[in-house]
């Protein structure tokens, strides 16, 4: 009989100096756990620029392009991956890779005290539970940015997001991917 991995989620604050190489010692450890070659590591990165919140994703994954990542990444600013080509990208990465470890990163909202913190989770994301879309859950562990609060309306929040604030967190979070694909 298979043990199912309990869901461990871990928060993360971008203001603690060290915080950046604990997040990255956290995902070299639950990539290690997934027992995949760091060949068939990809980075899946959600969300789109015309919401200043939902960018996050987007800068994550340019982020780590410009710094040459050694992992696949899907979603940048150039190139997006939302609501209308998740399942596109995802079929693909799986005709790419026979059995990847998926690290999922995408923009969440929160409770006021966990605005501006990184999740890091060994569990699969929900990409658009914030703004009451139904997508599919993606990723064998998922990294999200709480940009704002949760409640009513998500996407009118997401837009109102200081891009400041979102580029500092897919800074902290491009900065911790790379620094684990080198542990």
């Amino acid at each position: 009989m298979i043990k199912k991995k309990q869901r461990q989620t871990e928060y993360f604050n971008p203001n603690d100096i060290l915080a950046c190489r604990a997040l990255s010692t956290r995902i070299s450890d639950f990539l290690a756990d997934s027992g995949q070659p760091s060949d068939s590591t990809v980075v899946l990165c959600i969300g789109t620029d015309r919401a200043t919140g939902d960018a996050l994703g987007p800068l994550t994954g340019s982020f780590l392009t410009e710094h040459n990542c050694p992992f696949k990444v899907y979603g940048t600013l150039k190139a997006p991956v939302h609501a209308l080509n998740l399942r596109d990208t995802i079929h693909h990465i799986y005709d790419l890779f026979v059995s990847p470890a998926i690290i999922a990163v995408d923009a969440s909202l929160g409770r006021p005290s966990d605005v501006g913190m990184i999740t890091l989770s060994n569990a699969p994301l929900y990409p658009g539970i914030g703004v009451n879309k139904k997508l599919p859950a993606i990723g064998d562990i998922s990294i999200t940015g709480i940009v704002n609060l949760s409640g009513k309306p998500g996407m009118s929040l997401l837009q109102s997001t200081r891009l400041y604030t979102v580029s500092n967190m897919a800074r902290f979070i491009s900065d911790a991917i790379l620094s684990s694909s080198t542990h």
